[in-house]
């Protein structure tokens, strides 16, 4: 310890920074614990059993339908976003000629999107899915938002995680006669993996705290949809709903605390799945 102070007496500029650095990430952990700890105090004494009943009405302003809802918005935009997200960036990485302006103009592109608001991508749901295909309010249309809201995310993780992959492994591969397509599939993704669970797991943390995109698209209705044309919301557009009426304030407050535990959860077992994957 004698050491190190007397190491930042000789350089007062690093022992600064240092103060700053420190000062910056005490900040940002108050921050956060003054918020968890202001959503629990307020959430946790509200919840009660009728918020988790089966059907919603304005008495039990149930959120076991948003809650469900959120599962399936979440599964099914990542089976639409990744797929595409990680073979789009495959082919970034693997197949586009290196130089080449066309994929600098595609990673712009990409970038340029990973910025734009959400309320954006909600009133490009509302034009392209509401609207001009005429899929009305429904958990199609909100799917396909999100779906194209988190795409940029994945495809930028995956792409440097690929991008990460020492070239001795391709190398390695290509000397036991192994071909591009295999390579690529059987040697670089695996290898890879953790970099693009982690987009994942990004991505369904954006998904499940999504509000302004799903309001114009998947519309406000609190029931579990009977099919993909049904309008519907999730526990974010729940909690707002809530908010906006003004007469269940505490209601909502409890809806956070479920929010905050099951994206908590969802994370979790991601992440748990990520390093069973990649223990494999």
């Amino acid at each position: 310890m004698k050491e190190k102070l007397r190491e930042y007496l000789k350089h007062p500029g690093s022992f600064i920074v240092f103060i700053l650095i420190m000062l910056a990430a005490i900040i940002t952990v108050g921050v956060m614990v003054f918020i968890v700890a202001y959503i629990l105090v307020n959430g946790i004494p509200n919840i009660m059993p009728e918020l988790f009943e089966w059907e919603y009405n304005s008495k039990n302003v149930s959120m076991m339908p948003a809650i469900i809802n959120t599962l399936l918005m979440t599964l099914f935009t990542l089976l639409i976003a990744i797929p595409i997200g990680v073979f789009s960036a495959v082919y970034l990485a693997e197949y586009a000629k290196k130089g080449s302006k066309l994929v600098k103009v595609i990673r712009m592109t990409v970038e340029t999107l990973s910025g734009i608001p959400s309320i954006v991508y909600g009133l490009f749901g509302f034009l392209a899915f509401v609207i001009a295909l005429k899929w009305e309010y429904s958990f199609l249309a909100g799917s396909f938002t999100l779906a194209i809201m988190v795409l940029p995310l994945i495809m930028r993780t995956t792409e440097e995680a690929i991008l990460a992959v020492p070239d001795s492994y391709r190398e390695g591969s290509f000397g036991l006669g192994a071909g591009k397509l295999r390579t690529v599939f059987r040697i670089v993704i695996p290898s890879a993996m953790p970099g693009i669970l982690a987009g994942v797991i990004l991505a369904i943390g954006r998904i499940v705290g999504e509000t302004a995109a799903l309001i114009f698209t998947a519309g406000t209705t609190a029931a579990v949809p009977s099919n993909v044309f049904s309008s519907t919301r999730t526990l974010a557009v729940h909690m707002y709903c809530l908010l906006s009426e003004g007469l269940y304030t505490d209601q909502a407050y409890a809806t956070a605390v479920v929010l905050m535990v099951m994206v908590i959860g969802i994370n979790a077992l991601s992440s748990y799945c990520a390093k069973r994957l990649t223990k494999k």
